[in-house]
């Protein structure tokens, strides 16, 4: 049975994507831009709000994935601050100028996260090499529970071929890949077919009329997990 990971916005989003079934949640601001941190108060309260994990995006800003070390510093301190409150799991990426890991940005997150759970987005996606960056996430030992990706794509079904590649890293004790843009209900069964991936990620796909304005549609959660669960 895979897991179904379902994008957030708010305290309302989050108590429907539980309630229809959602097993964990990504909370983020200002998701037209790829998504940012969200305000503390918001995370507050949809901690409070559901009982499923809650990934908590890191990012000061959607201009790119690179970052100074005063920008790190600044996204370290979030992470402790989100921890002081509740918060379990963090979304995180970084690359370097020209498209491979930032490791030193990586380690000061992650020891800023210790005991967190660690996904890191897709910033792989614009990566120099996808599939070389996973095996480096592996290698690192910078406990990175899981990799978001569209297979360096903009959406999954274009990317399954990469995807595939990812997976086989996984398979040999890397992190958890999980599958994440373009997803619908109308092409999950076909996806899933391929990749039966362990978890997958979830954005418009479950909005009513895929718009983001409007509120998470019930009936299209439900129907993601019943593709996944076979």
């Amino acid at each position: 049975m895979s897991k179904l990971e379902v994008i957030v916005l708010n305290e309302e989003d989050a108590r429907v994507a539980e309630a229809s079934g959602a097993d964990r949640l990504e909370l983020v601001s200002a998701i037209h831009t790829g998504g940012l941190t969200p305000d503390y108060k918001v995370i507050e309260k949809v901690l409070k709000a559901v009982t499923i994990p809650v990934q908590l995006m890191i990012r000061l800003h959607s201009s790119s994935f690179r970052y100074s070390m005063n920008e790190v510093k600044i996204m370290a301190d979030h992470v402790r601050a989100i921890k002081e409150i509740g918060g379990e799991g963090i979304v995180f990426g970084a690359l370097t100028h020209d498209g491979k890991l930032d490791v030193n940005a990586l380690k000061e997150i992650a020891q800023a996260a210790k005991g967190q759970s660690i996904t890191f987005h897709r910033a792989i996606d614009e990566a120099l090499d996808p599939v070389a960056l996973c095996k480096e996430l592996h290698r690192s030992g910078l406990a990175v529970e899981r990799i978001l990706t569209s297979g360096g794509s903009p959406v999954v079904s274009e990317g399954i071929g990469t995807i595939t590649k990812m997976m086989e890293v996984e398979k040999a004790g890397g992190p958890t890949i999980m599958p994440g843009s373009g997803l619908t209900v109308d092409n999950i069964s076909e996806i899933h077919k391929v990749l039966h991936a362990r978890e997958y990620h979830v954005g418009s796909g479950v909005r009513h009329d895929g718009r983001y304005d409007l509120g998470i549609d019930p009936g299209k959660v439900a129907e993601f997990k019943k593709v996944i669960t076979y």
